[in-house]
């Protein structure tokens, strides 16, 4: 017993002296003009899938939208559009939200979420914390969700 606990004491003193050269630095660069309108129209749908806002989707949804739900199912046009909007949404706090660029037409939007909705019937609540992705592109002036997905970021709160 006392060999095991001298292994697992050594173990843990190499773990906490591994070097830290490694690590790369957090760099808080500027968020570009394109970064916050997209960001902004993340949060516009965030704010409509609260409020289950069917005027805003069908304006702001691409004619050929999918979505992949937490339940990992495809939802395609007007069933993925029905998909957005939750009445039994108690919180959606976006936090760490990321802009990865595609070209001047379009942009992945990434997230981590804390979500709070009604249990359903036979299932419970949904995961807490998910991941969102969102695909924006632009269409003449406006951009428009082609893609939205959410996965389970914690699998032990289903």
């Amino acid at each position: 017993m006392k060999l095991l606990w001298i292994c697992s004491a050594v173990g843990f003193a190499a773990l906490i002296s591994l070097p830290t050269g490694a690590q790369t630095p957090v760099t808080n660069k500027p968020v570009s003009v394109f970064e916050q309108t997209i960001i902004a129209n993340e949060k516009s749908l965030i704010d409509a899938e609260k409020k289950d806002d069917g005027a805003f989707f069908k304006q702001t949804l691409t004619h050929d939208f999918s979505l992949v739900g937490i339940d990992g199912e495809l939802l395609q046009g007007a069933e993925a559009a029905g998909g957005l909007g939750d009445t039994d949404l108690l919180e959606l706090t976006p936090y760490d939200i990321k802009v990865v660029p595609l070209a001047e037409e379009g942009a992945i939007v990434t997230y981590d979420a804390i979500i709070r909705e009604a249990p359903e019937e036979d299932q419970g609540p949904p995961p807490r914390y998910q991941h969102i992705s969102s695909v924006w592109i632009k269409q003449g002036e406006q951009w428009k969700l082609k893609f939205h997905q959410a996965t389970a970021k914690h699998w032990g709160d289903w």
